[in-house]
């Protein structure tokens, strides 16, 4: 059974750092992409980022400059760091598997996989 599990998400104040953790089982992590996408109440599921099994990786908008992302094939987790948080950054964030990122419509669909999200809220 592929499961994906979330973690990290907690309160933070506007301009702090958080690192989300997502660990992978069920599945070859190795050989598929990992995504990484957020849900703010009232708004449109947002992209922030899909890694390619190679390590490329694609940013949404909102994310470049201030997210990075880092997989780590050996133990089957993907980490987010978000630095510089803002209130506008607040949501539910998941991570998802793919088979790979398309470069131009990695956000719009064809998840495979879901974990069940993790909170982030960004007071200021």
């Amino acid at each position: 059974e592929v499961q994906l599990v979330e973690s990290g998400g907690r309160v933070v104040q506007a301009g702090g750092s958080l690192r989300l953790s997502c660990a992978a089982s069920g599945f070859s992590f190795a050989d598929y992409a990992i995504a990484w996408l957020r849900q703010a109440p009232g708004k449109e599921r947002e992209g922030i980022s899909c890694s390619d099994s190679d390590g490329t990786t694609y940013y949404g908008d909102s994310a470049k400059d201030r997210f990075s992302v880092s997989r780590h094939n050996a133990n089957n987790t993907a980490d987010l760091q978000m630095d510089n948080l803002n209130p506008e950054d607040s949501g539910v964030y998941y991570c998802a598997t793919r088979g790979w990122c398309p470069p131009t419509r990695w956000a719009s669909g064809g998840m495979a996989h879901w974990g069940k999200g993790t909170q982030v809220t960004v007071s200021t």
